[in-house]
């Protein structure tokens, strides 16, 4: 039986009374930007109205537990693990998305990292939240490190399969993935059915650059509305505008 912590509590909270979450994934990975630089992002990110930080990457390693660390004195907001690895966890964040990326090739990515990490995650005391990951063609990083066998854009009969048998198996959210800086968002066709036809929240991320693109995810039905690439390129220099337009945008797609 799956038990709902503090924090899936208060996403589903959020979920009720806006009729759609906004999360904000920020990479620790150094090469990127600094653990001060990523303190800023999450405090604009919070104040322009994100109802949480996502720590994680395909490829982060190296300062996550600085990062959090940093992070923390910066915003109330839950900080929630999305780990492209083993090496992806840290004892200092709330919650983690216990992950299966359930169209990869190797068990590795469905089951066998996720062994490694539950014994982590349990003597920390971290919340998981189960989560079934599908990664659509292209793919980019995501699907490359994660072996995965990419579902074709044209095909959301495929990800409808894949995500009612992950709801039938506990799953708590679907998660579709574009992949980091995609050029194109998930299909609204995809979103659209498996918002009809799930009963757990549908998560959509990669390829929203704009208020109006994630608006119009946000109406096809997304529940859960992740960026990441696009607030880490411009949030420290329009100090959140973009990002405030955006939630905003994607409050009121919900509404009508």
């Amino acid at each position: 039986m799956t038990v709902s912590g503090p924090v899936w509590k208060t996403l589903l909270k959020v979920l009720k009374e806006r009729g759609v979450v906004h999360l904000t994934l920020i990479d620790p990975d150094p090469v990127k930007q600094s653990a001060d630089a990523a303190g800023k992002i999450a405090k604009l990110a919070e104040a322009a109205g994100t109802n949480g930080i996502m720590i994680g990457g395909s490829t982060a390693f190296g300062i996550i537990d600085e990062t959090i660390q940093t992070i923390k004195q910066q915003v109330q907001i839950p900080i929630i693990l999305f780990p492209g690895n083993i090496s992806g966890l840290s004892r200092f964040a709330d919650a983690v998305f216990f992950m299966s990326l359930l169209n990869s090739r190797t068990t590795y990515w469905m089951i066998d990292a996720q062994t490694l990490a539950a014994r982590f995650i349990k003597n920390f005391d971290l919340e998981p939240i189960s989560m079934a990951y599908l990664i659509l063609d292209p793919g980019g990083t995501a699907g490359f490190v994660g072996d995965a066998r990419l579902i074709p854009r044209d095909k959301p009969e495929i990800a409808l399969g894949y995500s009612l048998a992950a709801q039938y198996i506990g799953f708590q959210l679907v998660y579709l993935e574009a992949g980091s800086g995609a050029e194109n968002a998930v299909p609204h066709p995809m979103v659209e059915l498996l918002s009809n036809k799930l009963d757990v929240p549908v998560a959509v991320g990669g390829g929203m650059n704009t208020a109006e693109q994630a608006a119009a995810t946000a109406a096809a039905g997304a529940d859960i509305i992740v960026q990441g690439t696009i607030i880490e390129r411009t949030i420290l220099k329009d100090k959140g505008k973009l990002l405030t337009k955006t939630i905003e945008a994607i409050q009121q797609a919900k509404k009508k």
